[in-house]
């Protein structure tokens, strides 16, 4: 029986070395990023959010070393920039991590945090979250899963956030790649209770939720079959490698990433090189 209070993909968390320096790179790619968040003492990171319809992109960097963002250094000492987890959105973390548990899995939390907004008339206001984790050894291909409940939905979603030169519209799907896509596939599927699909290349789809973006896991040959031409050295052997992305106009896409874009069979390409370690596939939608 699917999860009641885990409903899709909420967000993909990009963590990068020089905080300051993404947010200007993903600017010049045609994002409108967010004004920069700062998470408490205890979690010592900082962020800058490219904000969707239902969906977002975090940009995630370390400000303070501290156990708790541990996990997040040792990813960056590893593999480099790129994307380190995959957040749901939970309608009760509480509830959510209540879940999984009685699916035999230790949930870490609910965790409640906030971080300081500052609105577009220029008021100041608070997002608060609560969230929970997966057993951090749960994770498919490497990649981490977390749920989080958006207390303040008014205070992330905030419509001028919402407008990119790039026309970027939602998430379509995470990549993520794999020596063995079918079990990597098949771990997740078990994690959120969602049946996978072997796609017509091989590569096989977890959806997460009705109406958010899928995961599609993938080996590096099958990634590269797909996106031709764009070069895809810093994609790990496991973990997530990148995003697809739905525009409501390809050739404000095109415009807008500039240089850094490729034009290939019904979208624009980015490569990892040129987004944090995170390749972006723009397509239609």
């Amino acid at each position: 029986m699917a999860l009641k209070n885990i409903i899709g993909i909420d967000h993909a968390v990009v963590v990068v070395g020089d905080l300051d320096r993404a947010a200007e790179n993903w600017k010049r790619l045609g994002f409108t990023v967010s004004p920069r968040g700062t998470h408490s003492a205890h979690m010592g990171s900082g962020n800058y959010t490219l904000m969707f319809g239902s969906d977002y992109v975090e940009l995630l960097g370390v400000l303070t070393p501290t156990e708790h963002n541990a996990p997040t250094r040792e990813f960056l000492a590893r593999r480099g920039e790129g994307i380190e987890r995959i957040a749901f959105t939970a309608l009760d973390a509480a509830a959510g991590a209540g879940e999984i548990r009685a699916r035999g899995y230790a949930a870490l939390g609910p965790t409640d945090f906030e971080r300081p907004v500052t609105l577009p008339d220029g008021t100041r206001a608070a997002a608060k979250f609560s969230t929970f984790q997966w057993p951090l050894e749960q994770a498919p291909a490497g990649l981490r899963i977390f749920a989080c409940q958006h207390r303040t939905p008014d205070t992330v979603w905030i419509a001028q956030l919402q407008r990119h030169a790039n026309a970027a519209k939602a998430i379509k799907s995470a990549l993520v790649v794999s020596p063995e896509p079918a079990q990597d596939a098949a771990h997740l599927g078990r994690l959120i209770d969602r049946e996978s699909h072997t796609e017509s290349d091989g590569a096989v789809a977890v959806p997460s939720g009705p109406d958010r973006a899928d995961f599609v896991f993938l080996t590096r040959q099958q990634l590269s079959s797909r996106y031709p031409g764009v070069a895809l050295a810093q994609v790990p052997e496991r973990g997530c490698a990148g995003l697809v992305l739905a525009s409501g106009d390809l050739g404000a896409t095109a415009t807008a990433v500039g240089n850094a874009g490729v034009r290939g069979d019904g979208g624009v390409l980015v490569a990892p090189a040129a987004a944090n370690g995170v390749l972006l596939a723009f397509v239609a939608g």
